[in-house]
């Protein structure tokens, strides 16, 4: 495995090279800033190395606003470490996640009964799947106390249907799990070729509330860390914060660095 500082070059350069397949990229002072469909879109980052002002910020603002996109900038720390300061001076809160790469990884089994199945491109039940993810990350905590909201058939959108391209195209891999007929958790993996070298995010991954704590979220990124591992060179992902981190690193993620992320809305 390369030193640390290779790996989040790599990991920039994925970003980069995943932003520009969905659009072009434009240069705003310090910040790139993709531009393509708000049905996919990409969050802003600092260039490697320069020095991001507070002005830079307020004008990738103002630029996203105006492409209708929604207002996002993501950055590693350790590869940006004046994006933090940058963001706030203009007004913006910043949250900050783990990044962990896959390192030793673990195989651990479903719960019994659980079956785990790739998705298809043309599965019908696409927008399901969506809708658990929604729901999911809506209710965030590691359990719910009551029973979740309804999974029901969900209409055909704009993202269903590039999500449907990207899984044709590989640009995502779907795994789902399923017990007595119902989705109950889903997540992704989105492998890039950066110069000759595969790298893969792995990215949504969500469980019903109400069946967290059975182990079925570290065993959905187990299996998506296998597969992605069967042809990338380096797997990695982002934690929403410290817990999630340890449920990672229960199945051989290792942390590497911090992510700063300021998303705001768009009023």
């Amino acid at each position: 495995m390369a030193t640390s500082p290779g790996l989040l070059e790599d990991i920039e350069r994925y970003f980069t090279t995943a932003a520009r397949t969905d659009g072009r990229i434009d240069s705003v002072g310090a910040i790139d800033v993709p531009v393509g469909s708000p049905v996919w879109p990409h969050p802003a980052r600092p260039r490697r190395g320069e020095t991001v002002s507070a002005d830079d910020v307020r004008a990738v603002v103002e630029r996203q606003r105006a492409a209708g996109l929604p207002v996002a900038l993501e950055w590693i720390c350790e590869c940006s470490p004046t994006a933090a300061a940058a963001v706030r001076e203009a007004g913006l809160a910043v949250e900050e996640s783990p990044l962990l790469v896959a390192a030793d990884p673990v195989e651990l089994l479903l719960p019994s009964g659980v079956r785990l199945y790739l998705v298809g491109a043309d599965d019908p039940e696409l927008p399901r799947y969506l809708e658990l993810a929604a729901i999911a990350f809506a209710h965030p905590g590691p359990r719910a106390d009551v029973g979740d909201p309804a999974v029901g058939a969900a209409p055909e959108s704009p993202r269903t249907a590039r999500l449907r391209e990207r899984i044709a195209t590989g640009r995502t891999v779907m795994m789902v799990a399923v017990e007595d007929g119902e989705p109950v958790a889903v997540g992704s993996h989105a492998p890039v070729d950066v110069d000759g070298t595969e790298i893969s995010e792995i990215t949504g991954v969500a469980t019903l509330p109400r069946l967290r704590g059975r182990g079925l979220g570290a065993g959905l990124a187990s299996a998506l860390a296998a597969h992605a591992r069967e042809s990338a060179d380096l797997v990695f992902l982002v934690a929403g914060d410290d817990d999630v981190a340890r449920v990672y690193e229960r199945v051989g993620f290792a942390r590497l660095a911090t992510v700063g992320v300021a998303d705001l809305p768009d009023a």
